[in-house]
């Protein structure tokens, strides 16, 4: 059985009083309040390790820099990623749906492609795409929802029909509740050659999630929806045929810099991570991702809306996003 009280020990903000009561947080959707061990992370990590990660070469940044690459590879093993390089941190799932849109969208959609959505879609996975379609000419395609809320399959059938180059869709509704049949629609989609770009805000806290077996292109998600520090989240990606299973560097010439693999040094003391190579089927496009470092550059104009309403957040959490702790076993 549920051991509740124990649980609820473990926030300390849930001992505070409201209006004289006990706060009770229902919210989860939009963020979940931090376990004592997130918050205890956290405070080590700027007490004892704090410093600008891959832009230095003394024994503070190193820790610093091995910390913040455990992480990813915590959170690669966290969702079964294809591998660490292709999990780029951001400040949670809208800023990983723009930066699907501002980078392989922009790079691959054109006037007459099709895009396309789901009625259940939040804002920030429908807002991106349909500035995506008015920046390029293209058509996007909402799918229908069915009265007891599901998604309307026959409809999404007809909508492969156009043969769409990116088709978005949440593996778990955030206002309904539902779990779509993720894997399969990644199926159908891919037979079609189009592109699977999945929202994983509400499912990773919820279901485990092995993007490997849902076979999709891009994965986004929040950890400050499933217990991790505020502002995080994180997009991963699919390596291409081009890149046989792996992320790849570009050649380097004396007119281009060119990034060093994950973990290396130059003689600069930098060591920006890998691009991603991009492939008519998935990936992030090399010559438009910035993924150096953690630190994104998306051009797409970003969708604010929050994330509010599902329902709230199961046991299940990952912890990758806050250094020096791990997620638990599955």
């Amino acid at each position: 059985m549920l051991d509740a009280a124990r649980i609820r020990a473990d926030f300390p903000l849930l001992e505070r009083q409201e209006h004289g009561r006990r706060l009770v947080y229902l919210d989860n959707a939009a963020t979940t309040q931090k376990p004592e061990a997130v918050l205890t992370a956290i405070a080590d990590y700027y007490r004892t390790t704090n410093a600008n990660v891959h832009r230095g070469a003394y024994d503070l940044a190193i820790r610093a820099t091995e910390a913040y690459e455990a992480a990813r590879v915590t959170l690669a093993t966290f969702v079964h990623a294809w591998a660490p390089e292709g999990v780029v941190f951001t400040r949670g799932t809208t800023e990983a749906l723009n930066l699907v849109a501002g980078s392989y969208g922009r790079a691959n959609v054109r006037a007459g492609d099709t895009v396309v959505v789901t009625a259940m879609d939040h804002h920030s996975n429908l807002v991106p795409w349909q500035m995506l379609c008015q920046e390029k000419g293209a058509t996007l395609r909402m799918v229908e929802i069915t009265e007891d809320g599901r998604l309307d399959l026959a409809d999404f059938g007809r909508a492969l029909e156009r043969r769409p180059k990116i088709v978005a869709f949440p593996y778990v509704s955030n206002s309904l509740g539902t779990v779509n049949p993720a894997a399969a629609l990644a199926k159908l989609v891919h037979a079609v050659g189009g592109v699977v770009v999945v929202d994983g805000a509400q499912s990773t806290p919820h279901l485990k999630v092995d993007v490997q077996e849902l076979d999709c292109d891009f994965y986004a998600l929040s950890g400050h929806k499933m217990l991790g520090p505020m502002g995080s989240g994180a997009l991963v990606a699919k390596p291409g045929p081009t890149s046989r299973g792996r992320w790849v560097s570009p050649p380097r010439s004396p007119t281009s810099s060119a990034c060093a693999p994950s973990g290396s040094r130059s003689t600069s003391g930098r060591s920006p991570r890998p691009r991603l190579t991009s492939s008519p089927r998935s990936t992030v496009s090399r010559s438009t991702v910035r993924a150096t470092t953690g630190r994104v550059s998306c051009r797409s104009p970003t969708a604010t809306s929050t994330r509010t309403t599902s329902p709230p957040s199961s046991t299940r959490t990952a912890s990758a996003f806050a250094p020096g702790t791990t997620a638990p076993s599955r």
